[in-house]
């Protein structure tokens, strides 16, 4: 495993908290970048011929979904709230982190005993509990307050055929492809092409970040790196969705939103490159950092190019180290063969 990639995703970076891994992130595109800047949101950006006449905007979130303390029972048990979309069910027995105001704690998030009857069936998130081996409140006090975070306190595990699996690949893995891919375009972009490195914050909660470095930006196109449902597992096929399956290639969007001649574009950098692609439908929203982007500035052409990965959300999401070079490369061919002379806009006064 690439160790940028492995540390990213050791580093804890829940919604709303990401200072930490988006240091990492400035400090491993420095030295390809003419430029770095970050603005109030959290967003870190890294630029390649900021003049240029045509810019790119790549964005990857680096914010992963976690939880939130809301609650410390007389005996110390900590009690949280949902940082994103969160599910209860795969949180009983697991291993918390809880990033406190006064150092982090490890916890488990205790469950009835099987002989005792167990965790009821109709349990909900707000039946978990920390224990943390603490005495009392006044200890948990200490360390943790109110508003602060935790994660699942787990690391990524390789498993066979270059796949990998842990905690919060939604959406590290795409900081890292648009790093990599920022990396691999370096000194090799055509004059008159821009391309912007954005690792954005906030998407599990709100999107703002995606908003804040579009308006920030005002790119000719953006491109939201994500994540995308796999559906090659036990369950998860369905006649309503695409296949999409891991070691099958990046994923494109397809719909309303998303720009027909970027996708095209795409589409021959990967013929070019001999990538398989996969895609995904849109109709109405992309659910990624997209759907911010397209609505800033003035209006920003948008494409969405996804990594396959399974069991989104819980602390085993999976995805394929193919997929995600293919990725990197796939972004790179499709920067590199821009001239400047691509107008994204639908129809132009010109085709009239």
């Amino acid at each position: 495993m690439n160790q940028f990639l492995y540390d990213l995703l050791q580093t804890p970076s829940p919604s709303g908290m990401e200072a930490e891994i988006q240091k990492k992130w400035l400090q491993h595109v420095k030295p390809y970048a003419d430029s770095l800047h970050t603005d109030g949101a959290g967003n870190a950006i890294a630029s390649h011929h900021p003049d240029a006449s045509l810019q790119v905007a790549v964005a990857g979130h680096c914010d992963e979904i976690g939880f939130l303390i809301k609650a410390i029972d007389d005996h110390g048990y900590v009690y949280v709230e949902k940082l994103g979309g969160i599910s209860h069910k795969p949180a009983i027995g697991m291993k918390v982190d809880i990033l406190g105001s006064g150092g982090r704690l490890t916890g488990v998030i205790g469950t009835k005993a099987e002989h005792h009857g167990g965790a009821k069936d109709s349990f909900t998130f707000s039946d978990l509990f920390i224990d943390l081996g603490a005495h009392s409140k006044a200890e948990v006090e200490e360390y943790i307050a109110i508003g602060d975070t935790a994660v699942y306190k787990r690391g990524p595990e390789n498993l066979l055929n270059d796949r990998i699996s842990g905690r919060g690949l939604d959406n590290r893995t795409g900081a890292f492809i648009v790093a990599e891919s920022f990396r691999r375009v370096h000194q090799r972009l055509h004059p008159n092409v821009g391309m912007q490195a954005v690792s954005t914050v906030n998407e599990e909660t709100n999107m703002g970040g995606a908003y804040f470095a579009g308006a920030g930006l005002a790119p000719d196109l953006a491109i939201a790196v994500d994540v995308t449902f796999a559906t090659d597992y036990p369950g998860a096929a369905s006649e309503k969705t695409a296949e999409v399956k891991l070691d099958g290639g990046p994923v494109l969007a397809k719909g309303a939103p998303i720009n027909h001649k970027a996708n095209d574009l795409l589409e021959k950098a990967a013929e070019k490159a001999g990538i398989s692609v996969q895609y995904e439908l849109t109709p109405r929203t992309t659910g990624t950092d997209a759907d911010q982007l397209r609505k800033s500035a003035q209006g920003v052409p948008v494409a969405v190019v996804s990594l396959p990965l399974r069991y989104m959300h819980a602390p085993v999401e999976t995805v394929s180290l193919h997929d995600i070079e293919q990725t990197i490369e796939l972004l790179a061919a499709f920067i590199l063969q821009l001239n400047s002379a691509e107008d994204f806009r639908p129809i132009t006064p010109d085709s009239i």
